[in-house]
């Protein structure tokens, strides 16, 4: 007589990343060029503080950056943006006194915000949207905004003539990249939203939640300050592991540093560390990957109890990035044995 019983099928182990602008978009490459060796299941969940409305249009940037790293339609020359673009419609819209003469969105670029925008308008929220437009490419990996509700970040800032000003926070970024005074950054609107079911949900249940070393205060930081986050963090059932987006001090792309300032935050890759703080604290960290160069601050950060390790951190390919992925799963798994 034959037997009832079955061999268990083996379950995907599941990886969820919260990432946030270009930086964001390389480590979810290298993530997925791990998850293709070792056969993992990959979401992305990502920041919304840049998105705004221009000219008409639904602007979702670290969305964006993100599906292009991934669909490999980016552009690696300027580092952000399409590939292969023309500026035609941007020129016209300068001729017209329309837009952020500064803030220039190619043709192809544009296709992206014009379909967003109408299925947005068609009733869709940003989650279901950007299923759609993730739809077209091979990406892989499943793509999500942290939340459906607009939390634009904006900057408190002094303009030249000494009087005070808030201007949203790519006009900061890109107009002004950064350099002057600053007060501090506020989620316009941020009480009234809420995390995703989406992306509460990976959160939760993933295996291992890796927080990609994006900006920590204005990508990260945005995305913990969504009510729900950080309450989904604490209860997921996998441990947390983070990547410092500085080496040696010096941030691994954009202006970290600077925004670190701004909230008075050490910018190094313990200072990251603790701003974060241990989860058996109250914080996120279940474990902390910093670069070789950093060795030093894993062996003090260790000692304060939080499980560190320095492997190198430079993101120079895929093959690169997921190494950094690779060890960033093993000492999550780690301290979860632990």
């Amino acid at each position: 007589m034959a037997s009832s019983t079955s061999t268990p099928v083996p379950t995907r182990r599941s990886v969820t990343v919260l990432a946030g602008g270009v930086g964001g978009g390389r480590f979810a490459r290298g993530v997925r060029h791990l998850a293709r060796q070792q056969d993992l299941d990959v979401t992305v969940v990502v920041n919304t503080g840049d998105d705004l409305w221009l000219t008409g249009l639904r602007v979702c940037p670290d969305l964006d950056s993100v599906m292009y790293a991934l669909a490999d339609a980016n552009d690696t020359e300027r580092g952000w943006g399409r590939a292969g673009e023309s500026e035609r419609v941007s020129a016209e819209l300068t001729a017209y006194g329309v837009g952020w003469p500064w803030f220039t969105l190619g043709d192809l670029d544009l296709g992206t915000h014009i379909a967003r925008t109408a299925m947005l308008r068609d009733g869709d929220d940003l989650t279901r949207a950007t299923a759609r437009l993730a739809a077209r490419w091979a990406l892989d990996v499943t793509l999500l905004p942290v939340t459906d509700d607009e939390v634009p970040t904006l900057v408190d800032v002094d303009r030249p003539d000494g009087t005070r000003d808030r201007i949203h926070f790519e006009e900061w970024w890109v107009r002004h990249r950064a350099a002057i005074p600053t007060h501090g950054f506020v989620q316009q609107g941020v009480e009234r939203a809420s995390v995703s079911a989406a992306a509460a949900a990976a959160i939760r249940g993933a295996d291992v939640v890796l927080l990609a070393p994006s900006n920590p205060v204005v990508s990260i930081g945005t995305m913990l300050g969504v009510p729900g986050v950080r309450e989904a963090l604490a209860a997921a059932r996998g441990p947390v592991v983070g990547v410092a987006p500085v080496i040696g001090g010096r941030p691994v792309r954009g202006m970290a540093d600077v925004c670190c300032a701004v909230v008075g935050v050490e910018a190094t890759a313990a200072g990251i560390a603790r701003h974060y703080g241990a989860r058996r604290d109250g914080g996120l960290l279940d474990a902390w990957l910093v670069d070789e160069v950093d060795a030093d601050s894993a062996a003090e950060l260790q000692r304060d109890g939080l499980r560190t390790r320095a492997v190198p951190l430079w993101m120079t390919d895929d093959d690169a990035t997921a190494d950094m992925a690779r060890a960033a799963l093993a000492l999550g798994l780690e301290a979860r044995g632990a």
